[in-house]
């Protein structure tokens, strides 16, 4: 049965209806919401292209290796000053969210749970829905060419660990994280891999397992590092300087970005204050039960919106001030999504040869004493690859970071191998794949001074 509740607390104003969220799996959207998220992808290339900058930034930033330079990537539990991967992940699907939210509030991102959902035939990749940016955009997919997705007993295993630092670097280079990476095939297994928005159900189901983590052990997520890279108030995207972001002030996704996570027919929006320091009008959309309370409190001079296309309850510990708007609705008509957007080829402007790089294919070495070095990173003249032991074969490949191929060196019986070649490189980012005995070691990024 369908409660309509429709209430106004205390005095109405008139202000942009944004949103905060509610997170749900894919197979729990409205048709409408399907829609507004295609939508919002094409309109969001159609403008300043934010799909591409933090794509392009993603793709910058992916892995240096050994380097001083931070980035986002594999870095291991012994680097805790760099380790950033669940943190700027969470931003990252924060600015994406909030971007589509501006062109409809009802918007928010889902996740494709990959532990059970493993099908090429799947409706995440039909045309209407996924499917079509495939096409559309020249993401180059090979589903299920390569492999394995997570089994949910993949998932349990790696949720046990109690250790953070091993957490975070067993989930990212497990199946958990690359194995959809991999899966998916094209863009989605290079640094560039948030140009395919597939990329986005996929961090949002990794965000989603964080967030249960941190629940399970509270306390245990914790950084060095007080700034991210993009999240350190000095990055601007389309004339707006994004705000500084310590990672340990978003450990707690609902209270610090009032980001819930909706499951199996039920959203709790529990615990949190409305704050208002994103958007005007908090906005929480979802098509099943939502039940509002356990200390959900709205401020005086705060406002609040929770759509449901079935029921809303307010339960114990639902507190609403003197002052505050609270708007409790049921969506009858779900009109929202329902504006037409064109959708049209828009290929990405790169090279083809990107897809040479496969950033998220497991690299292990063929012998557990082996050490790979490559240094010095940054380098000037020459590069260095140090195996420390002698292979019968050792092939080096060097691509720009548009993934073209510039140099192979091969040589045999060796120990080391020094690229005088570099030296006629202009200065920026290089990727360097390692291949010892036919297996590839090492894939990193160098800069060249």
């Amino acid at each position: 049965m369908k409660h309509a509740y429709i209430i106004l607390l205390f005095f109405c104003v008139i202000f942009s209806a944004d949103s905060q969220s509610i997170r749900k799996n894919y197979q729990e959207m409205t048709l409408s919401e399907k829609n507004a998220l295609v939508n919002g992808f094409y309109q969001l290339r159609n403008g300043p292209d934010l799909v591409n900058d933090l794509a392009q930034f993603h793709g910058d930033f992916f892995n240096f290796g050994n380097s001083e330079q931070l980035d986002i990537h594999f870095n291991l539990p012994n680097e805790p000053q760099r380790q950033i991967f669940f943190s700027w992940h969470r931003m990252q699907m924060f600015e994406m969210e909030q971007a589509l939210q501006q062109l409809n509030p009802n918007i928010s991102l889902p996740w494709w749970d990959s532990s059970v959902d493993q099908s090429p035939n799947s409706p995440l990749f039909d045309y209407e829905f996924m499917g079509q940016f495939n096409t559309n955009w020249g993401l180059n997919r090979n589903l299920g060419n390569k492999g394995p997705l997570p089994t949910p007993q993949t998932i349990t295993n790696v949720q046990a660990i109690q250790d953070f630092l091993i957490y975070s670097n067993q989930a990212e280079r497990g199946d958990l994280h690359r194995g959809a990476h991999v899966w998916v095939g094209g863009v989605m297994n290079t640094p560039l891999s948030p140009r395919d928005p597939i990329f986005y159900l996929h961090h949002t189901y990794v965000d989603k397992l964080w967030k249960d983590w941190v629940q399970q052990n509270p306390g245990s997520s914790s950084f060095i590092i007080t700034s991210m890279i993009r999240y350190d108030g000095t990055y601007s995207f389309d004339g707006e300087t994004l705000p500084l972001v310590d990672p340990d002030d978003i450990v707690d996704s609902v209270e610090a970005l009032g980001v819930f996570y909706a499951e199996n027919g039920l959203a709790e929006l529990h615990n949190y204050v409305v704050k208002n320091k994103t958007q005007n009008l908090e906005n929480f959309y979802y098509q099943y039960t939502i039940d509002v309370g356990n200390g959900f409190k709205i401020p005086n001079n705060h406002h609040c919106k929770v759509q449901s296309v079935n029921e809303i309850n307010l339960i114990p510990g639902f507190e609403a001030s003197v002052g505050s708007n609270f708007i409790a609705a049921i969506d009858m008509d779900q009109e929202s999504a329902k504006k037409p957007t064109i959708r049209k080829e828009n290929f990405f402007d790169y090279d083809p040869a990107l897809q040479n790089i496969h950033a998220y294919d497991d690299i292990v070495p063929i012998e557990a004493t082996m050490s790979v070095s490559v240094y010095p990173n940054p380098f000037v003249d020459v590069l260095v690859i140090d195996l420390q032991q002698k292979a019968q074969s050792l092939v080096v490949e060097m691509f720009d970071i548009s993934g073209r191929l510039l140099l192979t060196k091969h040589m045999e019986n060796t120990a080391s191998m020094t690229i005088a070649e570099v030296k006629r490189f202009n200065s920026g980012l290089y990727i360097v794949k390692v291949v010892v005995n036919g297996k590839m070691v090492v894939s990193t990024k160098v800069v060249k001074k």
